[in-house]
């Protein structure tokens, strides 16, 4: 492909801009980095690594001039593109990489100006809302530290911004988390068309029903994902039925936030490498692989906890008491602690995200979406035409209330 001088001097200041935002010194803005993190790709490049040097030099290559041969390398070596996302896209070049697997760049391409008139000229419901919830978005990080400061400056735009382009949605709690991150390693305006493609389907489903009343994508995704422990996992999944553990009270968040809420950094990146380009299967993945890594310690804790419930029932002598004593004293606050502390090990993404892929989900999650849908068409309408089941309704309709209330109250 020919390009233009113009395209050539486009791409080259793109390259620069890639390299002089390389958010290594930002990933390691966090307070606490897990020891195996200690050393930085840029610096590994500027030491003399030879290995990361070549692997850079292949991407570029692959990338082309400010993406110019992206599209025609992928159409021609779709293979080796996954397998070298898969094991990480080198940290100076990510942010450019996400907006080409993404497709945001071609939005960004298509609508000069629109970012900028939506900061500008528009006004927002959420102000107010976005406001309160930036100090709650990666307090840890120094980016994001300074009250007013660049980063929740950034931030405040790139969810205000997002808040008028799509009035339906607006901005919800958790969005947060998905433009802060991207933020790290991209422009505003970058940052918002990359939020807009992830929302709006530009190269994957659609992700805006994560945050639309009632949450219906995450009631989805919630009921997908306890349909696979118990058929990946059925000890675990048995347990989790029988002791009334659902999804929403601890994987609503991996969803909401596509796991850059409460996991290491180093995790979160290679995560949304591999979710940039293979779409929401991957969390699916990830998930199950977290929980086939913790599979004997979560079912030791159940038992633990079903044990000691026992052991208070014969005290207090009463079937009854029993059953109440299993529903209420059931501790999810160490549930949640073993899902939010993780051993270091399953957080090394080249231990975790082996796991992850061994897990073939995509079909048997067209499956069960089919399935879930037709489940809610009946109850929509069994609901409408007789109300004859509104206990039932009320329980599918209280996931993604739930959902949401788990989110929220494990910022405070």
């Amino acid at each position: 492909m020919t390009l233009s001088l113009g395209q050539r001097l486009l791409g080259l200041w793109t390259d620069l801009v890639s390299l002089s935002q390389n958010r290594v010194p930002l990933l390691m803005g966090f307070r606490r980095v897990n020891s195996y993190m200690n050393v930085s790709v840029k610096a590994d490049i500027f030491l003399g690594n030879h290995r990361d040097g070549r692997r850079i030099k292949k991407w570029r290559k692959m990338i082309g001039v400010g993406g110019s041969d992206w599209k025609h390398y992928v159409r021609r070596n779709p293979h080796v593109v996954k397998r070298r996302i898969r094991k990480g896209i080198p940290d100076c070049l990510r942010g450019l990489v996400w907006q080409l697997i993404s497709g945001s760049r071609d939005l960004l391409l298509m609508n000069p100006g629109v970012y900028e008139t939506l900061v500008i000229y528009e006004t927002s419901a959420s102000e107010l809302e976005i406001i309160r919830d930036i100090s709650r978005t990666f307090p840890s990080h120094i980016f994001f530290q300074q009250r007013h400061g660049p980063g929740q400056r950034s931030l405040y735009n790139v969810l205000k911004a997002y808040s008028v382009y799509d009035r339906d949605v607006g901005y919800v709690q958790g969005m947060g988390f998905l433009a802060g991150l991207l933020l790290l390693y991209m422009s505003e305006e970058d940052a918002f068309w990359l939020l807009v493609a992830l929302l709006k389907g530009a190269v994957h489903a659609p992700m805006e029903g994560l945050y639309q009343a009632g949450l219906p994508l995450v009631q989805q995704y919630l009921y997908q994902f306890e349909k696979l422990v118990l058929e990946q996992m059925p000890q675990l999944g048995q347990h989790f039925i029988e002791e009334m553990i659902n999804p929403s009270m601890y994987a609503s968040q991996w969803f909401i936030t596509v796991f850059s809420y409460s996991f290491p950094f180093h995790l979160t990146l290679r995560v949304w490498d591999v979710f940039l380009y293979e779409g929401i299967k991957v969390v699916f993945q990830v998930g199950l692989a977290l929980l086939r890594f913790c599979h004997d310690e979560l079912v030791n804790i159940l038992f633990a906890l079903f044990l000691a419930a026992f052991v208070l029932s014969l005290i207090f002598g009463d079937v009854l008491k029993f059953v109440t004593c299993c529903q209420v004293k059931l501790p999810f606050e160490k549930l949640l602690h073993a899902f939010r502390n993780f051993p270091e090990e399953a957080t090394d993404p080249d231990v975790l995200l082996p796991i992850a892929f061994t897990f073939k989900v995509s079909g048997r999650l067209e499956e069960l979406e089919k399935e879930y849908q037709k489940k809610l068409e009946g109850s929509n309408a069994s609901a409408s035409t007789k109300r004859s089941h509104p206990l039932k309704l009320k329980t599918m309709s209280r996931i993604g209330s739930r959902a949401l209330s788990n989110f929220t109250n494990s910022e405070k």
